[in-house]
């Protein structure tokens, strides 16, 4: 195969894949997107906001703010939810630490079982009232963070294909140059010497 018709297949499979890449880009920018806003939207219709950070300046244990939340939660201080990161850190670092507080440690499965045991304790049945509401309200807030995890790994994965997609153009663009230099009868795997030169033939390499 001469040297010409190699370098060209393989610019014109380097652009081809730039296509790929382009188009899988495409796709997980509109993913990405797309996730971000309904994860956005789904929450700010919840209006839940942060403490303010005023309420941070007096963490201790048993209120409200604790000092476990300071690092996490507190960046967030005075903003509504509306992100998945936000989520994330509001369910894990808030309501998780508030549910590990309660009664049973804010498992529901056993204050469900107190309850069952218990028929008549209207302090069990609040405690399960209770339990319920935050580990549900938890776990859709985890489900949100989860989706918000998908849509950054959908952008990082959109912007790598465009990094890799401008490496190809460059690598195709300096085969087309390549091709355009090199003698019309040089084979692959071949050292073109000249005959003016030489007098030799390609030599193998």
């Amino acid at each position: 195969m001469k040297r010409k018709t190699f370098d060209m297949l393989l610019s014109a499979g380097g652009m081809v894949f730039v296509a790929v890449l382009l188009v899988a880009g495409s796709l997980l920018t509109w993913g990405t997107n797309y996730i971000n806003s309904n994860v956005h939207n789904q929450l700010a219709a919840q209006q839940i906001f942060f403490p303010p950070a005023a309420a941070f300046a007096h963490a201790k244990v048993g209120t409200e703010i604790t000092p476990s939340m300071i690092p996490s939660v507190s960046q967030y201080a005075g903003q509504q939810l509306t992100t998945g990161a936000q989520a994330g850190a509001y369910a894990n670092n808030f309501i998780a630490v508030h549910l590990s507080e309660m009664p049973y440690g804010g498992v529901y499965s056993k204050a469900s079982a107190a309850a069952l045991a218990n028929p008549k304790s209207t302090v069990i049945a609040g405690d399960v009232a209770t339990i319920f509401k935050g580990t549900t309200l938890r776990g859709l807030l985890l489900e949100a963070y989860g989706f918000g995890q998908m849509g950054q790994i959908a952008g990082d994965g959109a912007l790598a294909s465009f990094i890799l997609a401008g490496l190809m153009v460059l690598l195709s663009g300096l085969g087309l140059l390549h091709y355009r230099r090199v003698p019309a009868v040089e084979q692959l795997g071949s050292k073109w010497i000249s005959e003016s030169t030489s007098g030799r033939q390609p030599v193998a390499v």
